[in-house]
């Protein structure tokens, strides 16, 4: 689906560099389809996104609508 769509955009484009510069975990909880817990981490060494829980505690949480997520990324 589009969520699962822009998290894979986003996990081709971490790279060590941005996450070392931003050093932030953004954890979203999106409603509707293709919804749940997904992240961006951009503190662990080399960063990651997905599905579920970050792998560290998140530094923002952030709680909206599937559509208003893929929105805020396109």
């Amino acid at each position: 689906g589009p969520v699962a769509e822009t998290f894979r955009v986003i996990q081709g484009a971490v790279t060590e560099e941005y996450a070392r510069s931003t050093q932030g975990v953004f954890q979203f909880e999106l409603s509707g389809d293709g919804g749940g817990t997904w992240y961006i981490d951009l503190k662990t060494k080399g960063g990651s996104a997905g599905f579920g829980k970050p792998p560290v505690t998140a530094d923002v949480v952030m709680s909206m609508s599937n559509t208003d997520f893929v929105k805020m990324f396109t």
